[in-house]
């Protein structure tokens, strides 16, 4: 786990973006552990949020595991994000455009679904997480049908989980199928293993006593 990991995960707490508990899925699996990043609702911790994302982003393109001409924000989550990241990759000097969707397309003015840059070059889908991989497909298609490429997502955090139910437990982590559906990489800014190391180092005995429910939960649906 390397710092900005760790920085993360503690951000996502401290914000309580990122709980403990006992929570349902909307696979019907009872997790120990829940993350909403539409809790990061201030222009504080927005402005953090987009800065690890661009700083997780800015690596990715310099390790060569992503191409990225400009971001497309799936709506509604997706739409903030986009916008948010795009302005820290400016300050930071990486400057590019940025789109987002309508759920419904407007028929007047400018008219269509897409608001923002047209869609062009590489264009990499920025999300929270991936559960059922909904926005992810129709992202794709928005983008293949304006002739761009899609060529990567970015997320917030990766669950490291199988796709399924609770009892019927897929092959394959959400995040697995979208990779090897469109072949394109998905990077997030952490991940089930950051979080699970963050919590065994933990001083704090209400967090660390949490690691052996999500080391099970892992053990059950976790990706092998």
């Amino acid at each position: 786990m390397s710092k900005l990991q760790h920085k993360f995960i503690e951000f996502c707490i401290d914000s309580d973006v990122l709980r403990f508990g006992e929570f349902k899925t909307k696979a019907g699996r009872l997790s120990p552990y829940f993350f909403n990043a539409g809790l990061f609702y201030t222009g504080a911790s927005l402005r953090t949020l987009a800065d690890f994302y661009a700083r997780t982003l800015i690596e990715a393109i310099e390790q060569g595991r992503i191409q990225c001409d400009m971001l497309f924000g799936p709506a509604y989550k997706g739409i903030t994000l986009a916008a948010a990241t795009a302005i820290r990759m400016s300050e930071l000097g990486h400057d590019i455009p940025f789109a987002y969707n309508r759920k419904e397309a407007k028929d007047h003015g400018e008219g269509g679904k897409v608001v923002g840059a047209p869609l062009k070059g590489h264009v990499v889908i920025i999300d929270d997480v991936i559960s059922a991989g909904t926005s992810v497909n129709e992202s794709v298609r928005i983008i293949e049908a304006s002739g761009a490429c899609p060529s990567g997502v970015l997320l917030a955090l990766d669950r490291m989980e199988c796709s399924g139910t609770a009892e019927d437990v897929g092959e394959r982590s959400a995040v697995e199928e979208v990779e090897h559906k469109y072949g394109m990489s998905v990077v997030a800014i952490a991940n089930l293993a950051d979080l699970m190391e963050y919590l065994k180092e933990s001083d704090v005995k209400e967090l660390s006593a949490y690691s052996s429910a999500i080391s099970d939960y892992r053990a059950r649906y976790g990706v092998k």
